[in-house]
């Protein structure tokens, strides 16, 4: 029976042959970025399966309830959605160029455009935090909690009321300026029956996109992080790619949410 020997000092220096990004369990750099980049499209499958589910349940509530869609339109400032659509858009491009800097060992140009990237995605929470705002004060909530204002001018200037009594208000006001001419106005139109659930789809897809947003942000920072201590160079650029594939999902997922929440009228 014989026995191999091995040579400690040996496997030591082997071991150290690798490069300083290189995984022990992988044999080389281009199998672990092959298999980081095979593992973040199966987690997109899922996130696309996952608002596919959502995308459908909008489909069955639009077809038997068309009436509230076209009542909520209303609602929804659309200039706040194209402004929101058009810095998803750019932060596409900025972070497009982030992983071709990371490709190309350009550090500074990293750098700048992870920035630019989380600079539009703080952004978009912004424009989303002062149109959700806007919802919340007007009572347009989801489901059972829906209770929007009626804003009319009277004569001693803005006055508000809110449900049943708003609708009756609102009425009225309306059959007054109907008969001198005047349009109605949209706030003043028949609430149809459970409108709220055009606010819960609402609130469900764009609030679930929101999340995506934050944790994209969470992941852009750590990327910045370490693009700042020089991690990244052409020959290891895989977190850079991973993360802007899901960004990349994140815009493509508005770009569909604006349409169909925002352009339904």
């Amino acid at each position: 029976m014989t026995t191999v020997a091995t040579d400690p000092q040996s496997d030591h220096s082997d071991h150290h042959d690798h490069p300083a990004f290189l995984a022990h369990h992988f044999e080389n750099p281009e199998q672990q970025y092959d298999s980081g980049k095979l593992g973040i499209w199966l987690f997109l499958v899922t996130e696309v399966l996952f608002f596919s589910g959502l995308f459908v349940a909008y489909i069955i509530y639009r077809y038997f309830n068309p009436e509230i869609f076209i009542y909520a339109d209303d609602f929804l400032d659309v200039r706040l959605g194209f402004l929101n659509t058009i810095i998803l858009l750019f932060s596409s491009l900025t972070m497009a160029w982030a992983v071709r800097n990371a490709q190309l060992n350009q550090k500074l140009g990293l750098i700048i455009n992870l920035s630019l990237t989380l600079v539009c995605a703080f952004a978009f929470l912004g424009v989303k935090y002062v149109e959700y705002s806007h919802k919340f004060h007007d009572g347009l909530l989801p489901g059972k909690h829906f209770n929007p204002v009626v804003h009319h001018e009277g004569e001693d200037g803005h006055a508000a009321d809110h449900g049943a009594e708003g609708s009756a208000a609102a009425n009225e006001t309306s059959e007054h300026e109907s008969s001198e001419g005047i349009a109605e106005h949209p706030a003043e139109k028949p609430i149809p029956r459970n409108a709220g659930i055009f606010f819960s789809i609402y609130f469900c897809m764009t609030g679930l996109h929101g999340i995506h947003i934050l944790f994209g942000i969470g992941f852009i920072t750590w990327l910045l992080v370490r693009a700042v201590r020089g991690e990244f160079n052409d020959q290891y650029f895989g977190p850079v790619d991973y993360v802007g594939l899901y960004w990349h999902l994140v815009d493509l997922i508005w770009i569909y949410l604006f349409p169909l929440l925002y352009l339904i009228g």
